[in-house]
């Protein structure tokens, strides 16, 4: 069977599903729907050059590669390709040709430097390296089961703390912004983040179709935001945490672990039955925490860099 490379069809019902259902049977610790990738497709700024693939064999979609620049980075010359392939129809070449058409469009548009995620798994691994990719950082999937596993007591919250939902913050989420930029630039990674623009971060973060406002939880300080956890559900009973940040002035007091267990309390109620993470794997405080709460780690993924010219 003859394997082709293209761009998603943002139109095409059959290929948003097609990507939704690649990438949960090839990562399935990660919440992704057809509704959420053709959000992701339509909200990326024009910066991103954001250019969804497929790789399809006999008018199926068996691999897929998201593709852009790093909008958020101060640098332009960096990119992202983040390249899986069904795990049913490895070893057929859809993985060598989305890489080299993501490279293609990636050198198009200036980007010099480029990232992708991979599992760390020695097939995977040897796959990065053969097409000139090498190891950086790692992080860590981490599971939760809500349905039958223990969570720990409910912490008290500290004096002059407060605990709200997002959905009450639904008529003017610029503190939840402020809260989020701060800790995002404090997060350990190989490339920089500046999140500035409020508006890109309503449509991309706060509007996107999996976060849930009400499972989302936010300690409060003299009404202001100190420390969330971002939640997201895919509409069933699977439940995961995309952010959990605390505010410089406000670290040491517990609120992480206030804000996630309060969080997990009620995606239990609602219905959740499993609860998913990731962490930077030297993020070593928010690997406590969520050990604390009852996560254990699932899968890894290794970064890998590649320079081009």
């Amino acid at each position: 069977m003859t394997v082709t490379v293209r761009a998603l069809r943002p139109d095409a019902r059959a290929d948003l599903e097609g990507f939704a259902r690649v990438r949960h049977a090839a990562l399935p610790f990660i919440l992704f729907t057809p509704d959420s990738v053709a959000h992701d497709l339509a909200h990326l700024p024009p910066r991103a050059h954001y250019r969804p693939l497929v790789a399809v064999a006999d008018g199926e979609v068996i691999g897929t590669a998201q593709v852009h620049l790093a909008f958020d980075s101060p640098r332009p010359d960096q990119g992202c390709v983040n390249v899986y392939v069904h795990p049913r129809h490895a070893g057929r070449g859809a993985g060598r040709l989305l890489v080299r058409a993501a490279e293609e469009h990636l050198a198009a548009h200036g980007a010099r430097t480029l990232y992708a995620w991979v599992l760390d798994e020695p097939r995977n691994r040897a796959f990065a390296e053969r097409h000139g990719y090498r190891p950086s950082r790692s992080a860590h999937f981490l599971r939760l089961d809500l349905a039958r596993g223990a969570l720990p007591p409910r912490p008290a919250p500290p004096p002059g703390v407060e605990m709200r939902t997002g959905a009450d913050f639904a008529d003017d989420p610029r503190p939840l912004f402020a809260l989020d930029a701060e800790t995002m630039a404090d997060e350990p990674s190989d490339l920089d983040a500046e999140m500035t623009d409020y508006e890109a971060w309503l449509a991309q973060t706060w509007r996107h179709p999996l976060v849930s406002p009400e499972l989302t939880s936010v300690a409060v300080v003299d009404g202001r935001p100190a420390a969330f956890t971002l939640a997201r559900t895919d509409g069933g009973t699977r439940y995961g945490t995309v952010m959990t940040g605390t505010a410089r002035a406000f670290r040491g007091r517990g609120l992480a672990k206030l804000v996630k267990s309060d969080s997990l309390r009620r995606a239990r109620a609602a219905g959740c039955t499993q609860a998913f993470t990731g962490n930077d794997t030297g993020n070593g405080p928010m690997l406590a925490v969520n050990r604390w709460c009852g996560y254990e780690v699932c899968a890894t993924e290794v970064r890998y860099v590649r320079e081009l010219g």
